[in-house]
């Protein structure tokens, strides 16, 4: 059964352009100025007494100052409410094609109703007098009040995962994870909202949809991770069975086009026990595709970017009797439809993928995030523009620091071990040692810089700092944003937790 979306719009469909023209060409660009502006979320913040509310902060480019979006803002629909967690997740695109970015913002704990949870998505327009100030937020969800009906559940959550483009035809898209979705296949078989075009029109998937490559079941939670390019999407459900092997985790990319059976065109789908990985034993609990990353890729011969590169984090995989230790797959996701894996990293590679920096421990949890880039997307990708940051939160960096953290970054393409590198609190993050800080919980990437949010820890480390790509181990940030700093207001609470 394929559950249907609802979408709704806050006040009207998509805005006209601002008055005043922005400067296309830059993304996350909000204000439309021609500098990179920075997204970064605080989920849990309070807003208006309400705890866990949840607020963003776009941090301007160029010293323009900092601007709050919540629930409270005067053109973002709905109000603050407790435990909404408005910022979980984050998507940049520009919706209207007016050349500002806009940002999408996941709500997966909003009530609708009175139904607990179901989730909610909304838009905030970018402009050039300030974010969400000219124009009424788009907003998304699901139920009979919008224009096409589902029944909102108690659950769903409802933007749990967002990802976003614009296709190779000029079409921008959102794709909203629905993980906790129930059907006839059972509880928590998950859903992906997608909505297309300038006019928000919306189609829904689950994995009974045509031409996918599983079928749903319970617990899959299809939706609970997204990464997109202006070619492709992937989704990913982490809770997939293969055969008896329960939470061995899957997944499936897509074209954004609409096909002809109404929804975007599903390539294929993989997990781990048919990829022609050297690990090709699915486990349970390995949660296969609990961290998708993607970034367009120009191959050799190649006048453009044609290709994707797709990592998929599998943060439960056992390696020998090293428990929840964790690993990655890269795959390089070709314009002819066919897909070839590229390489299975881990912290215990070795010889031919290159020694690979640190030791794999248990609990390390090694891809339970990532972020990915090309950093040059004019030229060839090479090992140098094509790049990878594996969040390691379980990293334990002393016996005094359980579960400090760390971060590593890796070549896309070549050997894994042949120029990566690691941070961790202390060494290349400012602060800590600490215990629980959870480091590489939250990455995010620009061509520039690989944003590493730590959200958690002692108070005054919680911060998001920006390193350059070519980082060397223990290098420090070139940039940082931190609560009570460079116009930022004190006192976040989970400040970077999701940063764009």
């Amino acid at each position: 059964m394929t559950a249907l979306l609802g979408l709704g719009l806050g006040v009207g469909g998509a805005p006209a352009a601002a008055a005043v023209a922005c400067t296309a060409g830059t993304t996350s660009d909000f204000n439309g100025d021609g500098v990179r502006d920075t997204a970064i979320a605080d989920p849990d913040a309070t807003v208006l007494g309400h705890e866990r509310a949840g607020l963003v902060r776009i941090v301007l480019g160029g010293g323009k100052g900092v601007v709050e979006i919540s629930q409270d803002t005067t053109n973002v629909s709905d109000t603050p409410e407790d435990g909404d967690q408005f910022g979980f997740s984050l998507a940049v695109y520009d919706v209207n094609k007016d050349g500002c970015s806009d940002l999408a913002v996941g709500v997966p704990y909003e009530d609708v109703g009175t139904v607990k949870d179901a989730g909610y998505a909304q838009v905030v327009y970018g402009s050039t007098t300030a974010v969400g100030s000219e124009f009424r937020s788009s907003g998304f969800a699901q139920g009979a009040a919008y224009p096409v009906g589902d029944t909102p559940e108690a659950d769903d959550w409802f933007g749990y995962a967002l990802g976003a483009g614009t296709s190779t035809t000029g079409i921008p898209y959102l794709a909203i994870g629905v993980p906790g979705e129930d059907g006839t296949a059972g509880v928590d078989m998950g859903m992906v909202g997608f909505v297309y075009g300038t006019d928000h029109s919306g189609v829904s998937v689950t994995q009974d949809s045509a031409e996918m490559w599983e079928t749903a079941e319970p617990y899959d939670r299809f939706g609970a991770s997204i990464s997109a390019t202006d070619r492709y999407f992937a989704v990913g459900a982490p809770g997939e069975s293969i055969g008896t092997v329960a939470f061995a985790g899957g997944l499936q990319v897509f074209q954004p086009s609409i096909n002809t059976d109404g929804i975007p065109n599903p390539l294929y789908g993989m997990g781990q026990g048919r990829t022609g990985s050297t690990d090709t034993a699915a486990q349970m609990d390995d949660r296969y595709s609990a961290a998708l990353a993607m970034a367009p890729y120009r191959p050799t011969g190649a006048a453009t970017n044609t290709d994707a590169l797709l990592a998929v984090g599998v943060p439960g995989e056992d390696l020998d009797t090293t428990v929840d230790a964790g690993a990655v797959h890269v795959y390089h996701l070709k314009v002819d439809g066919t897909v070839a894996l590229l390489s299975w990293i881990h912290q215990d590679a070795v010889a031919a993928d290159g020694n690979v920096e640190e030791k794999a421990e248990p609990g390390d949890f090694f891809g339970q995030q990532l972020a990915a880039v090309n950093t040059a997307t004019n030229v060839v990708g090479t090992a140098t523009t094509m790049r990878l940051a594996v969040g390691v939160p379980g990293e334990e960096t002393t016996e005094d620091a359980p579960e400090a953290g760390g971060v590593q970054v890796f070549p896309l393409i070549g050997a894994p071990g042949a120029s990566d590198a690691w941070i961790e609190p202390g060494s290349g993050i400012p602060s800590g040692p600490s215990a629980r800080t959870y480091a590489g919980i939250s990455l995010g990437a620009t061509p520039a810089l690989l944003y590493v949010g730590v959200p958690y820890g002692p108070a005054d480390g919680r911060a998001v700092h920006g390193f350059p790509w070519n980082v060397v181990s223990g290098g420090a940030p070139t940039q940082t944003w931190k609560p009570g700093e460079g116009g930022i207001p004190a006192g976040g609470v989970s400040f970077g937790a999701a940063v764009r």
